[in-house]
């Protein structure tokens, strides 16, 4: 029995949030990108989780030496050019040692199947032409780029804190 095989998809709980915050950090860390303070994330998750426009699947079972070895971020909103929600991916994440194994694909086809049986239509997430990998799964599941015409284009994400008056 593959490790894929005994995984499985759970949506997480409020009582997971500190579990999610270990697993969203290790992935930061991973990408030399700020990490939070872990007490300050799982408060955070735990709080965006009751709010209830943000939904967590987390992958279980693959190992039994760690209580979960991906998580997918889920964060939902009105559409504006149709009736329900649509979705967007804010994280999906698999450890390290267990990529490879198909688990990737099980926990986005997971949290595909969770977006439209929850009225999604749509569902969109970005990613970097660096991460070779998850462009060849998004697209192997039917995901569209819109990134430009070559294969040097990198997708550009613009931000601007808004608690700094211009």
């Amino acid at each position: 029995m593959t490790a894929a095989d005994q995984a499985r998809t759970r949506v997480a709980t409020v009582a997971d949030a500190d579990l999610i915050a270990r697993l969203l950090r290790d992935f930061n860390a991973e990408f030399d990108e700020p990490v939070p303070e872990q007490e300050w994330l799982a408060r955070r998750v735990a709080d965006l989780l009751r709010q209830g426009d943000t939904v967590v699947l987390l992958l279980d079972g693959a190992r039994s030496d760690v209580p979960a070895d991906g998580v997918a971020v889920l964060r939902f909103r009105p559409a504006l050019w149709e009736e329900g929600d649509e979705c967007h991916l804010a994280e999906l994440y698999v450890r390290p040692p267990m990529r490879g194994l198909g688990l990737g694909r099980q926990l986005l086809a997971a949290a595909m199947r969770y977006a439209r049986d929850r009225g999604a239509r749509y569902m969109d997430l970005a990613t970097t032409n660096q991460d070779v990998a998850a462009m060849a799964l998004y697209e192997s599941m039917g995901f569209n780029r819109h990134a430009g015409r070559g294969p040097d284009t990198v997708a550009y994400y613009y931000e601007t804190d808004l608690s700094r008056p211009r």
